[in-house]
């Protein structure tokens, strides 16, 4: 905070001594001490505290982009469902060309859905895990 030299210290002992005197001097000294232990404490904990607020904020905006993800990944999913279900049933032909198209339609809303659910499982240790290190990191 301050950058005191040996010199400084020195003149500020020897002005000290001669205006308080060698009696007043070592109270006055542990009273500076005591000032100066209680405002790094202080300044301490407020470092702590702003750390704190912006690794919750990061773990917030961590949160929500994931959410966003899961979210667009969802409505894809729901939105190639309900085209499945949607789509107006041709009539059969005798080679069973509709089935094998409904079911190819079902795989590949299948497969959306399963890539939706691979994404939040490769995001949910990630944040997991950053959650517990700040936690422990609050609690040492």
């Amino acid at each position: 905070m301050f950058d005191f030299g040996f010199f400084e210290i020195l003149v500020i002992g020897v002005v000290g001594l001669l205006v308080l005197g060698p009696e007043r001097l070592p109270r006055a000294a542990r009273t500076v001490g005591l000032w100066v232990g209680k405002i790094k404490r202080t300044v301490s904990g407020m470092q702590r505290e702003i750390s704190a607020q912006l690794e919750a904020e990061d773990l917030r905006k961590t949160l929500s982009d994931q959410q966003k993800k899961l979210d667009d990944s969802l409505r894809k999913a729901k939105h190639d469902v309900e085209r499945i279900a949607d789509a107006p049933e041709k009539p059969a032909s005798p080679s069973g060309d509709t089935s094998e198209a409904t079911e190819k339609r079902a795989a590949s809303a299948a497969s959306h859905l399963d890539e939706a659910l691979e994404t939040v499982r490769e995001k949910a240790p990630a944040s997991a895990d950053a959650e517990s290190s700040t936690k422990d990191s609050k609690h040492p």
